[in-house]
């Protein structure tokens, strides 16, 4: 695509674009971002990913995060993940592995802080009770919701709804983890047999997302990270939680030979740093093996722009075979021994309870809600009505549901 100049005799180079002569030729360049909906002047001081980053860092639904949890209910203890906390682990996960590949760090690091904008409260379990809720209206997806509030739900801006992220931003909200539709414009991936969301499906039409091809390394980068996040994560909080001891990880690929060395390089050492020793190398052992499966894949290739990443018929970045195996099979101690635990299933039985319950109050009842989400709720077809309650049920925190539960019902579902 030619080399990228950006000399001026009259203008010095801002810090931002010298930069960008740093990066890799397969890196998505700030300096040629497909744009924004709706267009903006550039700034002098940051670049248009800088700017969707901060954007998000700002915006209310990110610091909702901080009491949305994941398998945990808030009320259980202040030291496990919640979707704040998960989400700026993934980011720092994410610009280690992006800036050891040359990609855009500022791109990466806004995929990773804006990929968990769109769930509800309590986890996964919310999100499938306010699937099944919206069953008859097109049905709930995270994927999509975040899309609908980076594009429509933030009010912050004079100049328009959402916060104007870039196309590059947006493509990778949309498909991190790969195509979500065929050439001709069949759903595929996760949206196979649900079809794909309408937040998605609309927006992608006004503004041509490309669903049909994989996305930016950036926004692999992003998911992998992701994925890193989670599992080795997961096994400090499940550690934490008692569900499940030390011992029962020797085991367990990655996790049960992180903590062989361990045990062998620090005898004695007390459990709570026997746990975190374990944890940072089951981290590092899989962004290592990241970087070198995807340094392979990207001599293989050969790619000359972020394009030709694009258009591969496979992802450039992931894991080894040798290490997905293990990740899978981690995976699969951490369903059985974590996500389906008995005290788990029956916490997250009872918050979903919650979701329940309250989007049969404000469906009966729109006045429940507050003022601002019951505007000129009256002139819209059942559809974007139960889209309205949706919305609002799927931006609470944890403990905001919990209260509207108590007030709507004068019960606290999660203790009785």
């Amino acid at each position: 695509m030619g080399t990228v100049r950006f000399v001026s005799e009259h203008r010095p180079l801002t810090v931002w674009k010298r930069l960008q002569y740093e990066l890799a030729p397969y890196a998505a360049l700030a300096n040629r971002s497909r744009g924004r909906f709706t267009p903006e002047p550039e700034s002098p001081t940051r670049s248009a990913f800088q700017r969707d980053r901060d954007r998000v860092l700002h915006s209310a639904a990110f610091r909702r995060l901080m009491h949305k949890t994941q398998v945990f209910v808030s009320h259980e203890g202040d030291h496990y993940r919640t979707r704040l906390t998960h989400s700026l682990e993934v980011a720092q996960i994410a610009r280690a592995i992006s800036r050891t590949l040359g990609l855009d760090e500022d791109l990466t690091e806004a995929l990773a802080l804006a990929h968990d904008l769109g769930h509800t409260p309590f986890g996964h379990a919310g999100e499938h009770m306010l699937d099944q809720c919206m069953r008859g209206y097109g049905g709930f997806d995270h994927n999509a919701q975040a899309l609908r509030i980076v594009t429509r739900l933030e009010r912050r801006y004079a100049a328009f709804d959402g916060l104007n992220l870039t196309w590059e931003t947006l493509e990778g909200l949309v498909k991190h983890n790969g195509p979500i539709a065929d050439s001709d414009g069949t759903p595929a991936g996760p949206y196979a047999q649900s079809g794909l969301p309408v937040a998605i499906s609309d927006f992608a039409g006004a503004f041509e997302l490309a669903l049909d091809t994989y996305a930016s390394g950036e926004a692999q980068v992003a998911a992998i990270a992701d994925d890193i996040a989670y599992n080795a994560h997961d096994i400090d909080d499940g550690l934490r939680a008692g569900l499940f001891d030390v011992i029962d990880l020797g085991d367990v690929p990655l996790a049960g030979e992180a903590l062989s060395e361990v045990l062998k390089s620090c005898p004695g050492l007390e459990r709570p740093r026997l746990v975190h020793e374990t944890v940072r190398r089951v981290i590092s052992t899989m962004i290592g093996d990241v970087v070198a499966e995807t340094g392979r894949r990207l001599r293989q290739a050969d790619p000359a722009s972020v394009e030709d990443i694009r258009a591969l018929d496979m992802p450039v970045v992931a894991f080894s075979a040798q290490l997905a195996e293990k990740n899978r099979v981690l995976q699969g101690f951490l369903r059985r021994r974590m996500y389906r635990h008995e005290r788990v299933l029956a916490i997250m039985k009872r918050a979903q309870r919650v979701i329940r319950d309250l989007y049969e109050a404000y469906t009966e009842d729109p006045a429940a809600m507050p003022q601002e989400w019951r505007r000129d709720l009256d002139s819209l077809g059942d559809d974007k009505r139960a889209r309205r309650v949706c919305d609002f049920i799927a931006g609470m925190t944890d403990r905001y549901a919990l209260a509207e539960h108590r007030r709507l019902f004068d019960l606290d579902p999660l203790f009785r």
